[in-house]
């Protein structure tokens, strides 16, 4: 039947209605004939009944109650249930109304098809429930919230109209009450109250809790009712029990469906033990991220993952890796289409694929191989270092015939400010390679060098592969700044972590902890900084070229002052070259005077103080040039900070000069002795350290051997005292390069015979009289040069080292190589007929030459003097 006919149906039966009201209404209104008489050979017409609302219906029909109707959508609600539901459709809500207008009875049934919004008298069900209207209340949205109580079963005999709501003739459908309940039915009662004990054990979405007040129902079909109405099932399988009205058959139902809840539950248990017992935590949330997965794949989110992975794959194959670093790469680039990319894990695998690809796997700088064009850049960025000048252009020069060879590691060592880690920036500059630099100074983190392992949250890559990703190349000039300042504690010891990264032999496959995959180093160019190679472990040292960078001499300072540092500071504020001029001779004296460094670190900062009160005065328009000489230096510099001991010609008994080495330079030391009466101590003043005491005691014992030649009476270590002391007593002093030296001046005052104040010496002594090699040569002689000393006595096998002092400081100086402190004494003492003291003939045996020319190298040997 169309719409319109179903229109002009209702229409003809409302004018039949109003016409029956207006007859009804009319006192004078008289039945055509009487009820139940009828034409001959016709049926008797059936007896009408009118309602209180005026509506007529057969007779027939008064045994169906007359109410609106709503449809459910996904609810099914049974007798002497109460719940509350919402409703919204514009029919449901006009039904609503019209069932609080009359007596609040109102017939619920469920739709076929929940997705059905405008339902016809086809689309529901025919049983439902007749329930009583309890509360309503109005939402935001035209949206009603009802709560209902269902009354009884009723079945739907007519519909009577679809608009405006559903209004039908319901039939009401009376439950069969037993006097004494059978035993079919009583032991169906029991099966389907176990069941449901069951269903509740194995369901978590209904409490066990509601289970003594269902078994509490001594009715069939009301038990039925209330199991039903608790349960998960599908809303065709609650049709059927609310369709089945004899409380056994209904029963029946109720137990097929408890069977069948109750084995779709224990298989859910069972696979949910199963994969509890086989799978752990990390398993569980793949799970999960696999359903979270397969809702992404609906919705399609995951499509720009997937791309991603391919793109990842297509750049591992054109990294042309080891078969075993390939794969493994590979491994992990899989796992992440198997877990969700938003989760803690996929973080993880993301962030360790993006660290893999931003290496610079097989990608090299191309050296500059021009010898001349790298000797150049080195010049101009540094003035003298010509060791490590010479040894980059060596390298440089074999890898323009052979392109197998390793990276060197080198180590400079060498005081503060000499220009240790600017050289390596040259280094990198002069060979075309990229430069990183990491300070180890105070690291004591093993996962500093080597990484964290990516068990740990926020682990990363340790520094040297972020150096290396940060410098794009496998081949850049990697610095390791303050080498000997690394520590170690608890969490490891990074100098041994450095060990394989140094060694040519291991770094080719170097392992950090977070890649897990070897990183090949030995193309790298590795060079280290450090300020003594004393706190440096063996092992590490060996595996390092050392390189030794001495501090600069005034004459080097000077021309670094003129050529590198002044027409730095000029341009670093804002001056033009005719605004300031700064001769040498004002430069020397801030050297002398204003700074004490084997470097150029503070002469640096003197020459920017100089600058900034140049500038001042250009401002303030007082000058548009200012010189700078050594009379007016005080009123830019202040007054003067330091002193050098400038020794005079004079000769004295008991004081001579030695040489010694600072971390700034060298120095010279005035070593004074005094000889009075006393038990035979010896008293030692000036902040000595213990192995200067032990050159004194050395000293002593060889003085009393020699007692006899030198006219020195025998008990002098019974009656006097010697007293030795070394001005500047706030400085420490050790080492044992003041043995010679304190040797002299104790013969000195215990003789009576005057040393002379111009010849400098440095030597370790022995109880036989030796003199042994000592360090520093190049720093003590440079200050004995400063101090004004034309002679200096060194241990012949320093010979070597002479060659490392500056030409023109050789040129200006006596050098007397001694092997004995027989010789030593030779020139030293002074008598008034120029005569040293008489010793025995096999004493002069022992004498070597005091002079001739030296050799080349450098002393293996350290000294700390202070």
């Amino acid at each position: 039947m169309s719409i319109d006919e179903k229109k002009k149906k209702l229409r003809e039966l409302l004018s039949d209605i109003e016409r029956l009201n207006r007859d009804v209404a009319d006192e004078n209104f008289e039945p055509a004939m009487p009820p139940g008489d009828a034409l001959p050979g016709e049926t008797p017409p059936d007896a009408f009944v009118v309602t209180d609302e005026g509506e007529v219906f057969a007779e027939e029909e008064t045994k169906s109650k007359i109410m609106p109707m709503i449809p459910l959508r996904g609810l099914s609600i049974f007798p002497y249930m109460v719940l509350h539901f919402d409703i919204g459709r514009e029919k449901s809500i006009s039904a609503l109304e019209k069932a609080m207008i009359r007596n609040q009875m109102i017939f619920l049934v469920s739709q076929r098809d929940v997705d059905t919004d405008l339902p016809t008298g086809e689309d529901f069900y025919r049983v439902g429930t007749i329930a009583k209207i309890k509360q309503m209340l109005k939402l935001p949205g035209d949206a009603i919230r009802v709560l209902v109580e269902g009354i009884s079963r009723g079945m739907v005999d007519r519909i009577i109209f679809e608009v405006p709501y559903f209004k039908c003739a319901v039939r009401e459908v009376e439950e069969i009450e037993y006097e004494e309940i059978p035993n079919r039915v009583a032991a169906l009662m029991r099966s389907t109250l176990t069941r449901f004990e069951e269903y509740l054990n194995l369901s978590p979405k209904v409490s066990q809790d509601i289970f003594p007040s269902v078994a509490s129902v001594d009715r069939p079909g009301r038990l039925a009712d209330v199991i039903t109405s608790h349960i998960d099932a599908k809303p065709d399988d609650k049709q059927t029990v609310l369709e089945a009205f004899d409380p056994e058959r209904r029963l029946e139902v109720l137990n097929g469906i408890l069977t069948k809840e109750i084995d779709i539950l224990q298989i859910e248990r069972d696979i949910n033990s199963k994969v509890r017992t086989q799978i752990n935590k990390s398993q569980r949330e793949y799970y999960l991220r696999e359903q979270m997965r397969a809702i992404q794949e609906e919705l399609g989110q995951d499509e720009a993952i997937e791309d991603e992975i391919a793109d990842w794959l297509k750049q591992l194959a054109e990294l042309n890796l080891a078969e075993k670093t390939a794969q493994k790469i590979e491994k992990e680039i899989k796992r992440l289409t198997k877990i969700q990319s938003s989760s803690a894990e996929g973080g993880v695998i993301r962030s360790y694929i993006e660290w893999i690809f931003a290496l610079p796997w097989n990608k090299y700088t191309q050296d500059r191989l021009d010898i001349g064009e790298a000797e150049k850049i080195l010049n101009e960025d540094h003035y003298g270092l010509d060791k490590v000048k010479e040894r980059i252009l060596e390298f440089l020069s074999v890898m323009q015939l052979s392109s197998g060879l390793k990276g060197p590691i080198l180590c400079l060592v060498g005081p503060p400010g000499v220009g240790k880690t600017s050289v390596a920036k040259s280094i990198a500059r002069a060979s075309g390679r990229e430069f990183v630099r990491m300070s180890l100074g105070g690291v004591r983190d093993e996962a500093e060098i080597r990484g964290h392992r990516r068990t740990y949250i926020g682990a990363i890559p340790g520094r040297v592969v972020s150096a290396m990703k940060e410098a794009g190349s496998m081949d850049p000039v990697f610095l390791f700044d303050e080498i000997d300042k690394i520590g170690n504690d608890f969490r490891g010891d990074p100098a041994s972590a450095l060990l394989e990264v140094l060694d040519p032999e291991q770094n080719k496959d170097f392992t950090d902890h977070y890649l897990e995959i070897p990183f090949d180093l030995s193309k790298v160019m590795f060079i280290t900084t450090a300020n003594a190679t004393d706190t440096i472990p063996r092992p590490l040292l060996d595996r390092m070229e050392v390189i030794e960078v001495p501090g600069y001499t005034e004459e080097e300072k000077v021309k670094i002052a003129e050529r590198y540092l002044m027409p730095k500071k000029v341009k670093e504020h804002g001056l033009k070259p005719e605004n300031v001029f700064v001769s040498e001779q004002t430069t020397r004296a801030v050297i002398n005077y204003y700074t004490r460094e084997s470097g150029v670190r503070n002469l640096e900062r003197e020459l920017a103080n100089i600058c900034r009160k140049v500038a001042r005065r250009v401002v303030e328009k007082k000058a548009e040039t200012t010189r700078v000489n050594p009379s007016n230096l005080e009123r830019f510099l202040g007054k003067k900070r330091f002193r050098y001991n400038v020794i005079d010609d004079d000769t004295q008994v008991g004081v001579t000069t030695g040489l010694a080495w600072t971390s700034v330079g060298g120095t010279t030391l005035s070593i004074e002795t005094a000889v009075v009466p006393g038990s035979g101590r010896l008293v030692l003043t000036g902040q000595l350290g213990d192995v200067m005491k032990e050159s004194a005691r050395a000293g002593v014992s060889y003085i009393r051997s020699l007692s006899d030649e030198l006219g020195i009476k025998k008990s002098f270590y019974k009656d006097d005292d010697l007293h030795i002391h070394i001005p500047e007593g706030a400085t420490p002093k050790d080492g044992p390069s003041a043995g010679v030296t304190m040797f002299c001046a104790m013969v000195s005052a215990l003789t009576g015979v005057p040393a002379r104040q111009d010849v400098a010496m440095t030597g370790e002594i022995t109880l036989r009289g030796k003199i042994l090699p000592v360090g520093g040569i190049r720093e003590k002689v440079l200050a004995a040069h400063r101090a004004g000393i034309r002679k200096v006595l060194l241990p012949a096998e320093n010979e070597r080292d002479i060659d490392d002092i500056p030409p023109n400081v050789r040129r200006k100086l006596e050098f007397v190589l001694i092997r004995s402190a027989d010789e030593a004494m030779k020139h030293i003492l002074v008598r008034a007929a120029g005569a040293a003291p008489a010793v025995k003939k096999q004493a002069v045996k022992r004498r070597g030459a005091g002079g001739g020319k030296a050799g080349g190298g450098v002393s293996a040997r350290a000294d700390h003097d202070r």
